[in-house]
């Protein structure tokens, strides 16, 4: 068995769609399909670990023959044995571990180890997500300003400088072809930590104001990059935008648009639900591209 000794290079923080590369390993999987290994991919994968970004949808073409790709999804291996997704026994950074982008591909898809390869992702779709997942981020720093006065005590901040409630109250995140829609919880534990969930009672002033934020924001124009440690999968990633009232700097493995010129606007719609011994608040952010 080969497996790579290091990471999967990755080229989707930098809104790569396409690429040449070459196979390093191919194993049949219990489900009848086959797992495929790249020396170096555009496409980005879905990571169990937090599934806010799915996979991309992508062709891998060899020898003049195009297969479809089934899924992608992060792994890992110690040389001896490859994990996917859930399986994965081991944080990333652990010594002595590669973390690679598992290609998940037909059984019969005609690929071999030492193929070259090209690889080309569905830009459209690759788009629509990328201006979900930068939207996604704006809304939950201007969720975070609108909630600013409603804590009674001193909290963690969020990179600017407000209380940082998305931090604190996520319970999932889930990135959508130009939108996304976040879950929160305010239980017991939030509240000890000084927030009152009187505030979440009037929900249309509160998405009033973080959308005014959010068109104040997209007026700048501001440019949106992924700053990175390296080039693996396994490498630190920050989604880094300069926002009015300082450089707003997540940590993220997911795909973004280039700035926020290129969003007409984007929005956001608040739901509470009272559920036994908290309150729960979804957040519907909507983006509308410029081009769109």
């Amino acid at each position: 068995m080969t497996l790579p000794p290091a990471d999967t290079v990755v080229l989707f923080p930098d809104g790569t769609t396409s690429a040449d590369a070459v196979v390093l390993h191919t194993e049949p999987r219990s489900d009848g399909r086959l797992a495929v290994l790249l020396d170096r991919t555009p496409v980005h994968p879905v990571d169990p670990g937090w599934p806010d970004q799915g996979a991309d949808r992508a062709t891998v073409t060899a020898n003049g023959t195009a297969a479809p790709l089934d899924d992608a999804v992060v792994g890992a291996t110690d040389g001896t044995a490859l994990y996917v997704g859930e399986d994965v026994p081991v944080r990333r950074g652990t010594e002595g571990w590669a973390f690679v982008v598992v290609h998940l591909l037909a059984g019969d898809a005609p690929l071999a180890e030492g193929d070259a390869v090209r690889v080309q992702v569905d830009e459209r779709l690759r788009r629509s997500l990328s201006a979900g997942h930068t939207a996604c981020h704006l809304a939950s720093l201007a969720l975070d300003a609108a909630l600013a006065e409603s804590w009674t005590k001193p909290v963690d901040a969020d990179p600017l400088g407000a209380p940082a409630f998305d931090r604190l109250a996520i319970e999932r995140s889930t990135i959508l072809p130009g939108g996304a829609e976040d879950a929160y919880r305010v239980g017991k534990s939030l509240r000890r930590r000084g927030f009152d969930p009187a505030a979440l009672g009037d929900t249309d002033t509160i998405a009033a104001a973080a959308d005014a934020l959010l068109a104040a924001w997209l007026g700048t124009g501001a440019g949106v990059r992924i700053e990175r440690t390296a080039d693996g999968l396994g490498d630190l990633r920050e989604w880094v935008c300069d926002l009015p009232e300082g450089t707003a700097r997540l940590a993220c493995g997911g795909t973004h648009l280039a700035s926020l010129g290129e969003l007409e606007a984007v929005t956001v719609r608040l739901e509470t639900a009272v559920v036994p011994g908290a309150t729960t608040l979804t957040m519907t952010t909507t983006a509308r591209l410029r081009d769109a």
